[in-house]
């Protein structure tokens, strides 16, 4: 559906200021909240917000619809004498830059452990009818989600397709006895989704009532180490030998990669979800509406038609292209919720059919600024080959910072960047781009917080292909200063995409 004219900022909530090592939803989340109505912004853009796995990125989680605990604030859990003060000082000198997930995870989860127990031990009565509302609310996932750690818990982490064969495979009698056996840190893990949706649906209110929305994102497939695909096999192409993926996603070689890229989530077996009347998506769309306002979905093009690639194979060279059903999904989604506030991230090899279904929905397409300054005068992402229907951004949490990108882009392509510019702001590139985004048809307008504050590239997010050392950038709370805010907002009313005053 098309959107109303307005900009937002792109931060993820681990990017947060805070004591304890990894931004969350304490104190300075609603800070920023306070800064985005200061500077008169209406959106706010997060990543995926699940539970991550190795390497931390919130595009592999162990579930599609459950919260990441590490996001709770340990600070309100003190405010419900929950956790105490002292306990939390272990967590306090870390770097208020980047997050030491090594760090932060065993401490941070023994604490949060520690609350669990006490919750159990202290709680009201009012707080335990809560949670079993809580429960009753989002029984389609949390049960097997909590019951999913505990035993990843128990069998040390192991990918759940290296736990003995009988609770691997869902039989009834492990089933039964396991659920009696891990009893406690199944309550755990319930309590903790429990805590971060009570939190984040704080937030969330307080973001709301000052007329900011949120965008969720929705990555395209899952991974195979996660509660969807051992808890429902059925909707994945698995191998039933092994439980294996039997095909992989990924997508095929193109300019950037001889080899394409090789991801190695299992791909949907659409016509099992078809004949489930595709209830498992509407019901991940269901839980994520339970979280944010308008959803981004990620490899939008991959539901019109997606990469395959069999088992066995070690690149993506060999995949073939596999027409999936995404009209269909769509109007079975459409039938639940009416008109869908959802965005499609259509970067990559696009193709006519995938503008048709993103039209045929009026989902609003990504434009990137990055992307705009090679090519001639007909590439897509310069802005007067915009359309009023899309979502413009400087750069994404995949790109470079601006800043970050101008020093490294070609002579030729610098060029060209500065010839459209006519000058470069006396500020920098980076207010350059943003006005240039501001400014442009786009009904919405996105910035990385990193662009605002000019930042280069040792604070960039993510480098796809790189498997560590990304999504731990933070900033500090001080950097956003009444010169930034005062700037950020200036051009926002100039580009007509400010919310109403508050005063």
């Amino acid at each position: 559906m098309p959107f109303p004219r307005a900009s937002g900022i792109l931060l993820h909530p681990t990017s947060l200021p805070g004591r304890f090592g990894i931004g969350d939803l304490g104190p300075e989340a609603y800070q920023f909240v306070d800064f985005l109505a200061s500077t008169r912004q209406q959106l706010w853009q997060v990543l995926p917000l699940g539970p991550t796995g190795h390497g931390n990125s919130p595009y592999l989680c162990y579930s599609a619809m459950a919260g990441n605990p590490l996001l709770i604030s340990l600070e309100e859990l003190c405010n419900r004498s929950l956790l105490y003060p002292d306990e939390l000082h272990e967590l306090e000198h870390l770097s208020p830059h980047q997050i030491d997930f090594d760090r932060v995870i065993p401490v941070k989860t023994e604490l949060l452990r520690r609350a669990a127990d006490r919750f159990s031990e202290v709680a009201s009565d009012e707080d335990r009818a809560a949670l079993a509302q809580f429960s009753e609310e989002c029984h389609f996932w949390v049960d097997e989600f909590a019951f999913f750690m505990a035993l990843k818990n128990a069998h040390g982490g192991a990918s759940w397709t290296e736990w003995p064969s009988d609770i691997a495979r869902r039989e009834p009698e492990a089933m039964a006895a396991w659920r009696e056996k891990l009893a406690g840190d199944i309550f755990t893990h319930k309590f903790l989704q429990f805590e971060f949706h009570r939190q984040w649906q704080s937030l969330r209110q307080y973001a709301r009532d000052r007329q900011i929305q949120i965008i969720g994102d929705i990555p395209i497939y899952v991974a195979h180490d996660s509660v969807d695909v051992w808890a429902y096999p059925e909707n994945f192409m698995l191998d039933e030998e092994t439980l294996a993926p039997a095909q992989m996603a990924g997508v095929p070689p193109d300019y950037f990669s001889e080899t394409g890229q090789l991801w190695g989530n299992p791909t949907y077996n659409w016509e099992a979800l078809k004949k489930s009347g595709f209830n498992w998506w509407i019901q991940r769309i269901n839980a994520l509406l339970g979280y944010v306002d308008i959803i981004r979905i990620d490899h939008f093009r991959g539901l019109q038609a997606f990469w395959s690639v069999p088992a066995g194979e070690t690149t993506a060279i060999n995949g073939e292209w596999v027409e999936a059903p995404g009209t269909e999904l769509f109007e079975a989604v459409r039938q639940t919720f009416g008109k869908l506030p959802v965005m499609a991230e259509d970067l990559g090899m696009i193709t006519p059919e995938v503008e048709a279904l993103r039209d045929e929905f009026e989902f609003p397409g990504m434009k990137i600024l990055h992307f705009a300054f090679g090519g001639g005068s007909d590439n897509p992402y310069l802005p007067f080959n915009y359309v009023e229907n899309s979502v413009v951004y400087t750069g994404t949490h995949d790109n470079d910072t601006t800043v970050g990108w101008f020093e490294k882009m070609p002579d030729h392509e610098r060029d060209r960047l500065q010839q459209y510019l006519g000058c470069i702001s006396p500020e920098g590139i980076h207010w350059s781009l943003i006005r240039l985004a501001l400014l442009s048809v786009s009904n919405q307008a996105i910035t990385p917080l990193q662009d605002v504050l000019g930042y280069g590239s040792d604070c960039r997010m993510n480098t796809p292909g790189r498997s560590d050392g990304n999504w731990g950038w933070r900033y500090e709370a001080k950097v956003l200063t009444d010169e930034v805010s005062d700037r950020l907002r200036s051009l926002t009313e100039l580009s007509n995409r400010a919310t109403a005053s508050m005063e």
